[in-house]
């Protein structure tokens, strides 16, 4: 039985780079009939900039804007996102948060220098931001939606097709995040960020394998299997005394790391690889493989070979978008037709629209998103002890 479309209200805070591809994927629902109120920003300048090609409102605070709406996309530094999702939660409002989730994010003093802070006391820190969120999801009507897109991409979600036909045990996954730096301007301080390639990229590929041996866990014994122990390393090879600079990288990192490299073992002894960086040229590169006792997946999510152009002079695709992060257009390119599909944006708003309307549950939640950064962050305490084995905290 078809059931009838309800209305959804959202807000948006932040007018970048996230907010605009959240707006992008809210277009594309259909199985509600979502109203975009409005928009809060840092600045009122860029509030208006974001909202006035939109025909949006822009409010003057977050409280003004929660009042009108039952959802809203939380799409700040993570350095907010706390912040934000409880006053939503209070409210009864939905939070779609981000990645990452949240985090540490210094001591409070203006010249905070994030590599030589104790990391126990950053995981410690993380896991107090983590347990607020929880409990004031605890306390209210409305849910945590967790804003992993990897989560949702149709590769992923083919495996979980994969995994709950077959009751497969996967054995070894390893995934990847690279690209040649953010877009985000605050993005290389911790104060605003909470650390370097272990959170800002490792996060997406360490969401998708926490994700995967849930759903295994689920399928096979009844409930998730959690993540046990890590041991990590990360380096900052832009920042090297001998770095030959030749423009192609972002390298303005005042106390971050460029590089990570994560080996985390889950409760069942499995395991998983978690590569991620700042130092990849020719676009991003998104990839996950699933080595189980019954298949092997490759997951391509960027770059595949969907569709491949070769244009041999630069300002002929000068009004073509390719795919993101490419650097040049010039000569063989992998040409995302439809990129946000294949990220699976558009798929976790809408899955994310239907739970706030109808209840219909969601794979990316509060209790990934927690695992998540509980093992980033647990990441770097290994690091710091030159890769270590470390216990990942529950919530």
């Amino acid at each position: 039985m078809k059931r009838e479309k309800k209305r959804v209200r959202a807000g948006i805070v932040g007018s970048r780079f996230a907010a605009k591809f959240h707006c992008q994927a809210i277009e594309r629902v259909f199985g509600t009939e979502p109203e975009v109120i409005g928009v809060v920003s840092r600045t009122r300048d860029s509030a208006e900039a974001f909202a006035k090609p939109l025909g949006l409102t822009v409010f003057d605070d977050l409280d003004s804007l929660l009042d009108r709406v039952d959802v809203v996309h939380v799409c700040t530094p993570p350095v907010t996102h706390e912040t934000v999702a409880v006053a939503a939660l209070a409210r009864g409002v939905w939070p779609i948060v981000e990645k990452p989730f949240t985090g540490f994010f210094g001591d409070g003093s203006e010249d905070f220098d994030g590599r030589g802070y104790p990391k126990q006391k950053a995981l410690d820190a993380a896991m107090g931001s983590v347990r607020r969120i929880l409990e004031a999801e605890a306390k209210s009507t409305a849910k945590v939606l967790y804003s992993e897109n990897w989560v949702y991409a149709p590769s992923v979600q083919k495996e979980r097709d994969i995994i709950e036909k077959t009751g497969a045990q996967i054995l070894w996954m390893h995934g990847e995040q690279g690209h040649s730096g953010s877009h985000s301007p605050a993005y290389g301080y911790w104060k605003f960020a909470g650390g370097g390639s272990m959170v800002g990229k490792g996060c997406h590929p360490l969401s998708a394998v926490l994700y995967l041996k849930r759903v295994e866990g689920r399928v096979r014994g009844g409930k998730p299997i959690r993540p046990a122990t890590i041991s990590a390393r990360i380096h900052e090879l832009t920042r090297l005394p001998d770095y030959q600079d030749a423009g192609h990288l972002r390298t303005d990192y005042h106390d971050i790391e460029d590089v990570a490299m994560l080996h985390v073992t889950f409760e069942d002894g499995t395991l998983a690889t978690v590569f991620a960086s700042e130092i990849i040229m020719g676009g991003i590169k998104n990839r996950l493989e699933v080595i189980a006792n019954n298949h092997r997946a490759v997951c391509n999510i960027n770059p595949n070979n969907a569709m491949q152009t070769y244009n041999p002079v630069e300002e002929v695709f000068k009004d073509v978008y390719l795919v993101e992060k490419l650097g040049t257009k010039q000569g063989w390119a992998p040409t995302a037709p439809d990129e946000d599909h294949l990220n699976g944006f558009p798929q976790e708003i809408e899955a994310f629209y239907r739970s706030v309307a109808y209840g219909d549950p969601v794979e990316s939640d509060s209790e990934l998103a927690a695992d998540t950064i509980a093992t980033v962050y647990a990441g770097y305490v290994s690091a710091e002890a030159a890769g270590a084995e470390t216990a990942i905290p529950k919530a």
